[in-house]
């Protein structure tokens, strides 16, 4: 039988910031379709432990580990960490990050520091550490089955890395940043047979949408092209086929997931604007 390609039967998985919402929905869905998972979380345990059981009732293995990813050596022992409880890396999804709405003439180094320690450098010192257990798979899969149809790295950014939006001048920087670093990794890393893809939703429906008291699921589906909201499970239905053999091809995109909204132009529409010459 010929395995199917878009499966990650077999696949070991690290997913960052998988307490809840983008990232637990990637951790699901990737155990799902086969994988065995590594959660980690900074403050979300009950969310990270609660999906371990789930992932486990699907038969397959996975662990929660806490991490401060803004401080580097909590990056390195964490990918440590999920490699001896997974036995090895096909795939690391970097997720972890915050965000705070700021107007920029009131933003301080500390939230400034904030921001940018978890979100950007938190992705690439996983990524540096993770590189190399990857390599390590890919001969061990080598010397196995012949063929090794490579690792992934998955870095998640967001649609404020492409499009404005006042208040996130620090954020949308992040965002940026994970985009550049990104494609210049899958470069480096092509020799490796590594590929790196940004994964960078849109609007996500997640569980702060609701701290919000103006917030509801109307007002979310009408803000987007599509007519509804994206749910995390979405968000793991893409990252499981960017993990898996059949992406192996695709590597250095950024894949804006996000229902047509930065397609569409931000203009107010006008009741005669069909009659306009433009």
């Amino acid at each position: 039988m010929v395995k199917n390609p878009c499966q990650l039967e077999g696949k070991l998985v690290l997913v960052t910031g998988a307490g809840t919402g983008i990232g637990k929905g990637i951790a699901i869905e990737a155990a799902r379709q086969g994988a065995d998972v590594v959660l980690s979380y900074s403050h979300s345990a009950k969310g990270a432990l609660e999906a371990v059981e789930e992932i486990k009732g699907l038969g397959r293995r996975a662990a929660a580990v806490q991490a401060d990813l803004s401080k580097v050596p909590d990056c390195q022992r964490l990918v440590d960490e999920a490699v001896a409880f997974l036995g090895g890396l096909d795939g690391l999804v970097n997720n972890a990050g915050v965000t705070l709405t700021l107007n920029f003439q009131d933003v301080t180094e500390e939230q400034f520091n904030q921001i940018y320690f978890l979100n950007i450098r938190g992705q690439f010192f996983t990524a540096q550490r993770a590189r190399p257990y990857m390599l390590q798979r890919g001969q061990m899969l080598r010397e196995r089955d012949g063929a090794w149809a490579g690792g992934s790295i998955i870095n998640v950014s967001s649609v404020h890395g492409f499009v404005g939006c006042p208040g996130h001048s620090v954020y949308a920087g992040t965002k940026g940043a994970i985009n550049a670093f990104s494609r210049e990794l899958a470069v480096e890393l092509c020799p490796d047979h590594i590929r790196v893809n940004v994964l960078a939703p849109g609007s996500i429906e997640v569980q702060s949408y609701f701290s919000d008291p103006n917030y509801n699921r109307e007002l979310g589906n009408s803000l987007v092209p599509w007519g509804r909201i994206g749910q995390p499970q979405d968000c793991g239905y893409m990252a499981s086929f960017m993990l898996s053999d059949a992406a192996e091809f695709l590597t250095g995109h950024v894949l804006y997931f996000d229902g047509g909204l930065t397609a569409k132009m931000a203009l107010p529409i006008q009741p005669d604007a069909g009659e306009r010459k433009l």
